[in-house]
């Protein structure tokens, strides 16, 4: 790829992109929504090439992946190194290394002046299936809080969490049917056409009214999860004080859930997003960007809450493979 910017040579999509994208909707499962017909062959930083020989700026960092960019050669080189000492050998039922050096790095980069541990898997949507999972099974509690708009996932459980579009959930009903959705901040567009900061924060207010004195029995609520910035649901930024005043579940024993998988790693200046906002989650779920393209997410959790599992209660057998996790360190670095 000499060329460092974009580069269009046939008609879009080309000969042999047409046919990759008429082959895809013969043998694949049309559930998954692509907006463009763009088919890879190569990238590197920025710059994608597809198999045509056109050349595209990448604008979406791979759907929030590539932090580091496509194929960093610091990631590629661990990657490798890795290949050629062993692919995989179940952590769920052995030891690796490197496993404990990634979660050391991230336990020292996640916020929070206690002890943490983490839990390993494959994905952002697992991520928040460990966190759900865990959360009630250190409340014992069942209830969950989520905002609309969300995005956590496409499985049963994540899914019970997201409101984001409603094709995502059609077909598949009853999800868990423990989950509250309010309001998002959004100030721009207020749904209660409100200013900020005059409204003092309405949106609080308003939940607390005809939610938790109306409907929701916050002694039952497990955790509040939530993305710090809205993804999908907008990229909408909240009030700077938002997650501070909504502390004050805490005092009832709900457990603060930051899904940090689009806006982690760096992503907005800051390792978490999380940390733009003063408030420190009891429970952190990552993946996206943490290995730079390979298949991985942590679950960070204080101890005392992660210690609450016992032996065989939860694992994934793929779950922190050694390549992707070596591409993890090097990202982290």
């Amino acid at each position: 790829m000499k060329r460092k910017f974009a580069k269009v040579v046939t008609k879009l999509p080309g000969r042999k992109a047409a046919a990759v994208v008429r082959d895809t909707s013969k043998y694949l499962s049309p559930s998954i929504s692509r907006y463009y017909p763009l088919v890879v062959d190569s990238a590197h930083g920025s710059v994608v090439r597809d198999v045509d020989g056109n050349q595209f700026l990448d604008f979406t960092s791979g759907i929030a992946v590539l932090n580091t960019g496509s194929t960093h050669e610091r990631v590629v080189e661990a990657a490798k190194g890795q290949l050629e000492k062993f692919l995989h050998f179940s952590y769920t039922d052995f030891y690796y290394e490197n496993l404990v050096k990634l979660a050391e790095k991230i336990v020292e980069r996640v916020p929070g002046d206690f002890e943490k541990m983490v839990y390993f898997g494959n994905s952002g949507t697992e991520a928040n299936e460990a966190a759900m999972k865990l959360t009630r099974n250190y409340t014992r509690r069942t209830l969950f809080l989520a905002h609309g708009g969300a995005f956590h996932g496409r499985t049963m459980g994540a899914l019970s969490l997201t409101a984001s579009k409603p094709i995502q959930r059609e077909g598949a009903f009853p999800l868990l049917s423990e989950t509250v959705h309010f309001p998002f901040p959004y100030c721009y567009r207020c749904p209660w056409k409100q200013t900020f900061p005059e409204c003092d924060y309405y949106c609080i207010d308003f939940f607390k009214e005809q939610y938790l004195e109306q409907f929701v029995p916050v002694k039952e609520v497990a955790a509040f999860v939530y993305e710090p910035i809205a993804g999908e649901g907008g990229y909408v930024m909240p009030p700077p004080e938002y997650y501070k005043r909504m502390e004050f579940l805490r005092k009832e024993g709900v457990l603060f859930v930051a899904d940090e998988i689009q806006t982690g790693m760096g992503r907005t200046g800051k390792f978490l997003a999380s940390e733009h906002f003063g408030v420190t989650p009891d429970v952190i779920s990552i993946a996206k960007g943490i290995a730079s393209g390979l298949p991985l997410s942590a679950t960070v959790a204080k101890a005392e809450i992660m210690r609450s599992w016992k032996p065989g209660q939860h694992a994934s057998t793929f779950g922190a493979n050694p390549v992707a996790v070596e591409a993890a360190l090097a990202t982290l670095r």
